[in-house]
C-alpha cells in the first residue's frame, strides 16, 4: 500500500457540546461518513484528507490522524506492541517527536510510564529525537485497556487563525465562534451585525465563510515535519479554492474605541478590509443598521466573567428592547452563560442549545427566529 492509498480512522477535536455541528460541517466539506462521537467527529481518510481537514474546518480545534489501536493490559505489552507499530510510515528520523499519553478506566494507569514505553519504542526503533518542545506530537489515550496511537497533525490549536493578533477581554475562540454561527443557520449569504463585537470574532468569521477563504491558509501545521507530507499537492490544495469577496454586510460596533481599532486591524490582516465595516456604538441604544435583514449574534458580558450582574440586567434588557424595536426580520443569537440573562432580553428564543466549555464558563447560544 502506497501512502496516497492509506486509509485510517481521523478524529476533528471540537467543543464538547457543538459536535453536531462540526459534524455538519465536516459532512459540508465533502469528508465521508463523517460520525459525531463525544468531543468531536471521526470519518476515515488519507493523508490528504487529513491536509485538507486542517485547511478548511472552521470548528475543529484539532485533527488526529489514528495509525494504529490494540488491546494492552500491562507495561510490558505496551513495549513490544508500540514496538510493531510501522513508526517508519509515518514519522521522519531527523525530526524530534514528543509523546503524550492518558489512562482512564484501564490497568496501565500511569501515563508517564506509558509515555516512556512509546518514546523508547520510536527512539531505539527508528532513531528520531525525543523532545519536549518538538512540533510533532504522538498521542497515546489507553481507554478501558484499549490503546490508540494518534498523530496530532495540527499543532497549534486551530482556531489560531494567525490574523487576530489583537483581542480584547475574555476574547470568543474562531471555531467557536464558526460553530454558533453555523448553528443560528449562517451559510454565508446574508448580513451579520455584531452590536458587541470585541475584537471582531464574529463578522471576520462570517465574512471569511462567506468569502470562501480557508481558515488555516496563511498558518503552518504539525503534518508539515511528518514522513507523509507532500508540498506540492499541498501547495495545490492550498491554490485550489475560489475566493469572492462579498459585499460589505458584515457589521460590527461596539463602545469601545481601543476595541473597534483592534477589529478593523484583525480584518486588514485577514484581508477583509473591503467586505467588513466597524464602528462605536452603544449596545444599549441600538441602530439598526443599513443593511438587509440577516442575523443578529451576540456575545455579551457574562456575571461570572465580566461586569456586575445587577448591571448586566439592564443591559440585556436593553438588548431586548432595542431589538424587538428595530431589527424586525432579523434572527438573533446570543451567547451567555447565564439563562437569567438571556429571560431578562425578554426575547422569544428558541430551546437553548447545549453547555459548551468556554474559559471554564459553561455558556448557551440562544436563538430566535425572525423577530416580528
Amino acid at each position: 500500500m502506497t501512502q496516497s492509498d492509506m486509509d485510517f480512522e481521523i478524529f476533528c477535536a471540537g467543543p464538547p457540546g457543538l459536535e453536531a455541528e462540526l459534524a455538519g460541517e465536516v459532512a459540508a466539506c465533502g469528508f465521508a461518513s463523517p460520525q459525531s462521537v463525544p468531543g468531536g467527529v471521526v470519518f476515515r481518510g488519507g493523508w490528504p484528507d487529513v491536509w485538507r481537514a486542517n485547511l478548511s474546518l472552521r470548528g475543529a480545534s484539532r485533527i488526529l490522524a489514528r495509525i494504529d489501536s490494540f488491546r494492552v493490559v500491562h507495561l510490558a505489552q505496551l513495549d513490544k506492541r508500540s514496538r510493531k507499530v510501522d513508526w517508519a510510515s509515518v514519522l521522519r528520523a531527523d525530526q524530534p517527536v514528543r509523546v503524550e499519553a492518558s489512562c482512564r478506566g484501564s490497568k496501565i494507569y500511569h501515563a508517564g510510564a506509558a509515555a516512556q514505553r512509546v518514546e523508547t519504542a520510536i527512539r531505539e526503533g527508528l532513531g528520531a529525537p525525543i523532545q519536549e518542545d518538538a512540533l510533532v506530537t504522538v498521542r497515546v489515550r489507553i481507554d478501558n485497556n484499549v490503546c490508540t496511537i494518534s498523530l496530532d497533525t495540527s499543532g497549534e490549536l486551530l482556531h489560531r487563525r494567525g490574523f487576530k493578533a489583537e483581542v480584547n477581554k475574555a476574547p470568543m475562540r474562531e471555531n467557536l465562534a464558526a460553530l454558533f454561527l453555523r448553528a443560528c443557520g449562517y451559510d454565508g449569504q446574508e448580513s451579520v451585525f455584531d452590536p458587541m463585537c470585541g475584537s471582531g470574532t464574529f463578522v471576520i468569521e462570517a465574512a471569511e465563510m462567506a468569502a470562501g477563504l480557508l481558515p488555516g491558509r496563511e498558518r503552518h501545521f504539525a503534518f508539515e515535519h511528518l514522513r507523509t507530507f507532500d508540498a506540492t499537492q499541498w501547495a495545490g490544495m492550498k491554490a485550489a479554492m475560489p475566493v469572492r469577496l462579498p459585499d460589505p454586510v458584515f457589521w460590527g460596533q461596539d463602545r469601545d474605541a481601543g476595541a473597534i481599532r483592534m477589529s478593523e486591524a484583525n480584518a486588514e490582516r485577514a484581508g477583509l478590509a473591503a467586505c467588513t465595516h466597524f464602528q462605536t456604538g452603544d449596545a444599549r441604544a441600538l441602530v439598526r443598521p443599513d443593511l438587509e435583514p440577516g442575523l443578529v449574534i451576540i456575545n455579551p458580558p457574562y456575571g461570572a466573567r465580566i461586569g456586575n450582574r445587577k448591571a448586566l440586567m439592564g443591559l440585556y434588557n436593553a438588548l431586548g428592547v432595542g431589538l424587538k424595536k428595530s431589527f424586525s426580520g432579523w434572527r438573533v443569537g446570543l451567547v451567555t452563560s447565564d439563562a437569567a440573562l438571556a429571560r431578562a432580553t425578554r426575547l422569544p428564543f428558541l430551546p437553548p442549545g447545549r453547555p459548551v466549555d468556554h474559559g471554564g464558563l459553561k455558556i448557551r447560544l440562544y436563538r430566535t427566529n425572525a423577530l416580528s
